[in-house]
């Protein structure tokens, strides 16, 4: 596959997803948006992958560069490639596909388990997942279901972990791809927002999990990818 990654700051790289992308010889390519806003012909890509970041959707006046970055995901989609988002880029697509994005009543970073939602379209795909698990969260904006959007993944204080539309199209909140070297650059370039809060785990706290979870973060990863290219 030639897979294309959307990066927006230089600290949330594609972490195991990457790994995973050489792994199986596949193609990667990258638009970095804190580089150049620079985006592929449509018809180069099988596969866009788009990413997180500090930035909300809806702040575009701050950050003129989302308007291009809408259009290009919404050519993509149209133009069947498969797309998936995580955390930042879930809610781009989420936008993009009609629904709302704004802020959660709570911050959900540090290590968190999230449920999985069973249904007819997930069946399959996540028949392997455990009902729970515990994988990496960073975000305080939250987002509705894209109208038909299968609902994945949920948890307590952020109930749209996940979705899935037309089998070709999905994002996730949460970060799958979380590697300790990733986690680590997470918690030293977002350290003013761990604050006190309910569901907002201490830096510390957060890498010291980091290995703990490492194997089982990549075997869930590869589940889930593997499981959606190839629907």
């Amino acid at each position: 596959m030639r897979i294309h990654f959307i990066q927006h700051v230089h600290f949330e790289t594609p972490g195991y997803l990457w790994e995973w992308a050489i792994s199986q010889q596949h193609t990667t390519t990258f638009t970095k948006i804190y580089e150049a806003v620079k985006f592929p012909a449509i018809n180069t890509i099988d596969l866009l992958v788009v990413m997180g970041g500090p930035m909300g959707v809806y702040e575009e006046e701050k950050h003129p560069w989302l308007k291009e970055e809408k259009a290009f995901i919404r050519s993509a989609i149209d133009a069947g490639v498969k797309v998936l988002g995580i955390c930042l880029g879930a809610q781009l697509i989420a936008e993009v596909a009609g629904a709302r994005v704004y802020p959660n009543k709570e911050k959900e970073i540090g290590w968190w388990p999230v449920r999985k939602v069973t249904n007819d379209k997930t069946l399959s795909m996540l028949a392997s997942f455990p009902d729970e698990f515990v994988t990496f969260h960073w975000h305080g904006d939250t987002f509705d279901l894209p109208a038909g959007a299968k609902h994945l993944f949920a948890t307590e204080i952020c109930p749209n972990q996940g979705f899935l539309i037309n089998d070709r199209v999905a994002g996730l909140q949460f970060h799958f791809e979380a590697t300790p070297a990733l986690v680590d650059q997470m918690v030293t370039h977002g350290a003013d927002e761990l604050i006190s809060g309910p569901y907002i785990q201490q830096g510390d706290l957060i890498k010291l999990h980091a290995p703990h979870y490492d194997d089982n973060q990549q075997e869930l990863l590869v589940k889930f990818i593997e499981g959606f290219v190839n629907l």
